[in-house]
């Protein structure tokens, strides 16, 4: 399961940080939460797709490490990022 392109590009659109950014910590955690959150529906009503739950898992921690990253650079990105995408409580 994957996103379409219009919603790649509005995500990427929407937390770019300069014209054209396609690679900064927030346009991939984005597209990787779109992502994330689109498995998510879609294991709702495949439950035993175990291979797609693989991935899912990897993107979970592909994501967690682009936060700690994120984290690490720069605190006040991190925690705008976090509240922009609603990801902790």
């Amino acid at each position: 399961m994957s996103i379409t392109a219009e919603e790649k590009a509005r995500v990427m659109k929407e937390f770019a940080t300069k014209e054209g950014d396609t690679g900064s910590p927030e346009v991939q955690v984005a597209i990787l939460s779109s992502r994330i959150a689109t498995l998510t529906e879609h294991f709702k009503t495949h439950k035993k797709d175990n291979h797609g739950r693989r991935g899912l898992l990897k993107m979970v921690a592909l994501r967690r490490k682009l936060l700690d990253y994120a984290r690490a650079k720069d605190e006040a990105r991190y925690q705008t990022l976090i509240k922009r995408l609603g990801l902790r409580r």
